[in-house]
């Protein structure tokens, strides 16, 4: 086999264990083996089929990707399966027979241990959340009860509610908790009608618990679940009653779930907060935060760039870093604001209708600090000028696609170093200062308005 190929399939191992952590590696990709690479085509031994699909459902497109980087042109995956199981699969009976094993009482909370509060960055967009999510940690099953969590797609519902069990777990060794989908909870209960013999298993798992945290509720919406709508009632009142925390996270509000008005009542009895998208300084807190664990560092004027490009969610926020990152070692692309301009072209798209010009920049920084524009290109170097010409370089090289010699050109014919330094001394204090950085962000948020 040829050695880049091994390098090659190294390099795509190396980049997903970032995304997708050691423990899924070693469950599905530690016995896949590189095979060729020719004509565009990337072939991998997988062990059966099982792995196959697995692949081609969550992985292939991302494997593609991290392969395009490394050979500059497009590539294909192919599977080489050592062993097709399909029949043993299909002559497994579908009914069960009397002497099948009864399912284990014994269940696993499903907490991820990796998300945690210490990791769950905190702002103005899900302060209330955050602290009413700690509160349960400390009383569970009394004030906060039932605590109902509600935001928009990857603004860390998910990841508050981890951080939850894994207080809960910390605080309370001995406490049965149960982190769940509510697809999975709807799942399982199909399975205990399908099988009444696991009726009581099913019953017993949940209903015995200390605290259930039951992510996407909404999943009861629609379709034919008026008997898991019921037995999710049932549940509801049987933890309440006995005094045991519930915890639901919801893309929407109780208003607008279209569940029974009996259930949306029962959601209200505790305490209502949501999550919203983070603000600018929290979305600079994010990738600081990500860039230290991944021991990446990462330039002060990208972080600013991806975070003044993406707003509304975490997860995409973090994926344009992890793609940034991964493209910058694999490539060795100098990392630059630039190179990074183009690495994310086809993810960040400028918003529309808005089309943030210099002059703009220019006037809204200098009516904020009570100045004229024809101050930032006169040569006065008092801190009155100074701090706020350096801030309209900065915001103009963040939000603008002029280089730092065009941008000094309007600065009264600065050159490039003058532009650097300045946006290096307002990362530095966006980065120290964080009333600096709210004050950054209120900024840019003038110049956005009315485009």
């Amino acid at each position: 086999m040829d050695n880049s190929v091994l390098q090659a399939w190294k390099k795509v191992v190396d980049n997903l264990t970032l995304s997708v952590g050691q423990k899924t590696i070693d469950l599905w990709f530690k016995d896949v083996k590189p095979i060729s690479f020719s004509d565009n085509i990337f072939t991998i031994s997988v062990p059966n089929n099982f792995f196959s699909n697995w692949l081609k459902k969550n992985q292939q497109s991302n494997i593609e990707h991290i392969l395009k980087t490394i050979y500059s042109t497009d590539v294909k995956l192919q599977y080489n399966v050592e062993k097709d199981i399909s029949d043993q699969i299909s002559k497994v009976p579908i009914i069960p027979t009397h002497n099948d094993a009864p399912i284990s009482p014994v269940i696993k909370d499903q907490l991820n241990s990796y998300l945690t509060f210490d990791r769950f960055i905190v702002g103005n967009s899900n302060r209330f959340a955050s602290g009413c999510g700690e509160a349960v940690t400390k009383t569970p099953g009394k004030l906060f009860n039932p605590l109902f969590i509600y935001g928009g797609v990857g603004l860390g519902k998910t990841h508050l509610m981890h951080a939850i069990g894994n207080g809960l777990k910390k605080n309370f060794p001995n406490f049965r908790i149960l982190y769940v989908t509510c697809e999975k909870f709807v799942s399982d209960f199909i399975e205990a009608i399908r099988f009444q013999e696991r009726m009581s298993n099913f019953k017993n798992k949940y209903r015995n618990l200390d605290c259930l945290l039951i992510d996407d509720i909404q999943f009861l919406v629609g379709g034919n679940k008026d008997r898991s709508q019921e037995e999710f009632f049932n549940l509801f009142n049987t933890l309440k009653d006995n005094g045991k925390q519930i915890v639901i996270a919801s893309d929407r509000p109780q208003s607008k779930l279209e569940i029974e008005e009996r259930l949306i009542s029962r959601f209200k009895w505790g305490n209502t907060v949501d999550i919203q998208p983070p603000d600018l300084e929290t979305r600079i807190a994010i990738l600081k935060k990500k860039s230290e664990e991944e021991k990446i560092s990462v330039p002060e004027d990208v972080i600013m760039f991806i975070a003044s490009q993406i707003k509304s969610n975490i997860r995409e926020l973090e994926g344009a870093l992890l793609r940034v990152t991964s493209f910058i070692k694999f490539t060795n692309t100098p990392f630059t604001l630039d190179s990074v301009k183009i690495i994310l072209k086809d993810i960040i798209v400028p918003e529309e209708n808005i089309q943030i010009t210099i002059d703009r920049i220019q006037k809204i920084v200098s009516e904020h600090y009570n100045i004229t524009v024809k101050d930032f290109k006169t040569k006065q170097r008092t801190s009155r000028i100074a701090l706020p010409r350096q801030i309209a370089m900065y915001l103009a090289r963040s939000l603008t696609d002029m280089s730092t010699t065009e941008i000094g050109d309007t600065f009264g014919g600065r050159d490039h170093t003058t532009v650097m330094h300045a946006c290096k001394q307002i990362d530095k204090k966006v980065t120290e200062d964080a009333w600096f950085a709210a004050e950054i962000n209120k900024i840019v948020k003038l110049i956005k308005e009315d485009y």
